[in-house]
């Protein structure tokens, strides 16, 4: 791999040591596309020639608002071997931030993938002075259509390309990537080349797979994460389809049967829960098997020789599981938010691997990752990267650098001085512990760490994460800045607690804003969080909490895209059930 210098050497790299005939596909009118590797590298090329005649130049911004296709991977790979930038933006953010983000980067061509965002662009284009043209991926009236770029560039001149190339180097940028943050202005993080390259060479060990394997993507593209696992795949040849939607990552589970997949913790809980639920609503005595089974997944411990009567669990339960997710999964990698421990020891004891790693936007992403080669501890994040350096500092926060650490954020060398010192170290402002073996654990993001008015500090993502385990709570955010004892916000989980209440002939009705009131729901989830409390010290116990009839949602703008929460906006939302919970 020492070739591969620059984000387009990749698939190069792959023409060249296992062309694929299925190097990307995307669904298209219920059926698959497909582009094998020369296929992805003529395009890139034709439309690489095309950009060139339009007047793109060196470091000029090419936007790509989009879903999960491969003409993405196409313009991003032709707009990054004529050393141009490309702007990947989130489908769900406000206009307002459009805008911001165009601006701030000086956009000069945008490319879409419908008419819902294309609309949402057209309506900013005005506001934005460097935009010349819209480009979309479907066919929509009055609109230009990619594929007049691939005519464009038929005639263009490949050595002018190549000679483009040669003069790029792996310390120019690459990407500008705008992190959503929980508060404030979006922030452009500027990748280089070797950013993202290096991230994929450290990453790749980690991968259990090889060239004739197939993976599935559907977290969004525009974020890095889902970006740098696309190279790893085709660095390694792995074949690359992309689901349709969220909602039919299960059918195209089937479909494809996928050696590995990204995901966050909120579908790997959703899928543990409809995994459950299925289970225990068989009755009779496969319920009861189910049971069992489901209880040997709590003692798992990873690496330990499987007992005869994981064996037979296995033959029975933990097989038929694993062919309804297709049969073939080597490795799910989980990242974006922390994972129930509880969670990856169920997924590991029936024999689909969850490796939870670790990293942000400015790291290209990934620092540390649990993976078969480097051990896997539940509770932690894995071992960092060989190419990564990591350590704590005194007050607990993460610290790294490398050669995956950003150039900085775009236009605001403040910003990028206070979290990277003058030694180089970026400040990660998570909070963490390094096992003396190599193992990351992460305890809570700094800025969130909050104290009682007694002065006792809370991590409210560790009690957060534990409070999930319940199978009544579909979201908590634990609250309790300057206040007497923390407290929680709690979403119920309306779907399981339907269940329970016809299990238990309790009548609760459709309305789940009635729901929410009914005391004997609410003295369910006290035992719940009485329960819980248990692995916390006294100071850290949930004292009161109060239920939400709505999830909190990316749509509600209370998520950010990777489904954080925006702290500030939920309890500014609820600011009156809040002061309900502290009157007293």
């Amino acid at each position: 791999m020492d070739q591969i210098k620059r984000i387009f050497d990749i698939p190069k790299y792959q023409m060249e040591k296992y062309p694929q005939e299925v190097c990307l596909a995307g669904k298209k009118n219920g059926k698959w596309e497909t582009f094998s590797t020369k296929d992805y590298l003529e395009k890139s090329n034709l439309i690489s020639h095309a950009l060139l005649k339009l007047g793109v130049g060196i470091q000029d911004k090419i936007a790509i608002v989009s879903n999960n296709r491969p003409e993405w991977n196409i313009i991003d790979m032709a707009t990054l071997q004529i050393g141009a930038v490309d702007v990947p933006v989130y489908a769900t953010i406000t206009e307002a931030d459009y805008k911001f983000i165009f601006n701030d980067a000086g956009v000069k061509y945008c490319f879409v993938s419908d008419l819902d965002l294309f609309t949402k662009v057209n309506n900013i284009k005005s506001e934005v002075p460097t935009l010349k043209e819209i480009y979309s991926f479907e066919h929509l009236d009055g609109v230009k259509h990619w594929t007049e770029l691939l005519e464009l560039g038929k005639d263009g001149n490949d050595a002018d390309l190549i000679a483009i190339q040669d003069k790029i180097v792996d310390t120019d940028l690459a990407t500008l990537i705008y992190t959503s943050g929980t508060t404030g202005l979006p922030k452009g993080v500027m990748l280089s080349h070797r950013n993202l390259v290096e991230n994929v060479k450290g990453s790749f060990p980690r991968l259990p797979c090889s060239s004739d394997s197939s993976g599935l993507s559907f977290l969004p593209l525009c974020h890095v994460y889902e970006r740098m696992i696309t190279y790893l795949y085709q660095i390694t040849g792995v074949s690359l389809y992309y689901a349709e939607s969220i909602e039919t990552i299960k059918d195209n589970i089937v479909e494809i049967r996928p050696h590995v997949f990204t995901a966050v913790p909120r579908l790997l809980e959703k899928v543990y829960d409809g995994i459950v639920k299925g289970g225990r609503e068989a009755g009779g005595i496969k319920a009861k098997i189910f049971n069992w089974a489901l209880g040997l997944t709590e003692s798992y411990e990873y690496g330990v020789h499987p007992s005869l009567q994981r064996r037979i669990a296995d033959k029975l339960v933990y097989s038929k599981v694993r062919e309804k997710l297709g049969g073939n999964i080597q490795a799910i990698a989980s990242g974006g938010a922390a994972l129930q421990p509880r969670l990856a020891r169920f997924y590991h004891a029936i024999g689909i691997p969850v490796y939870e790693g670790y990293g942000l936007t400015e790291t290209s992403p990934v620092i540390s990752v649990n993976a078969f080669d480097a051990g896997v501890r539940f509770g932690t994040v894995g071992k960092k990267l060989d190419n990564v350096e990591v350590k704590i500092a005194e007050d607990g926060e993460i610290l790294t650098k490398g050669p995956c650490l950003m150039m900085g954020y775009y236009k605001r060398e403040d910003l990028t001085n206070e979290v990277i010192d003058a030694d180089g170290w970026f400040h990660t402002g998570d909070i963490g512990e390094l096992s003396n073996d190599g193992f990351l654990k992460i305890t809570d993001r700094k800025k969130e760490m909050f104290k009682t008015s007694g002065g006792k500090y809370i991590a409210p993502q560790v009690i957060e994460n534990k409070f999930k385990e319940s199978q009544f709570i579909e979201q908590i955010m634990v609250i309790g800045e300057s206040q007497k004892h923390p407290s929680a916000l709690i979403v119920p989980a309306f779907e399981f607690i339907g269940k329970w209440a016809k299990e238990n002939d309790i009548q609760l009705g459709d309305d789940r804003k009635e729901i929410i009131k009914n005391q004997k729901l609410i003295d369910k989830i006290q035992e719940e969080v009485n329960h819980l409390n248990q692995s916390f010290g006294n100071w850290e116990q949930i004292k009161k909490f109060e239920l939400l009839a709505n999830e909190w949602s990316v749509e509600s703008g209370e998520l950010t895209p990777k489904l954080s929460f925006k702290r500030k906006i939920i309890m500014a939302n609820n600011e009156q059930l809040i002061a309900q919970i502290y009157q007293d």
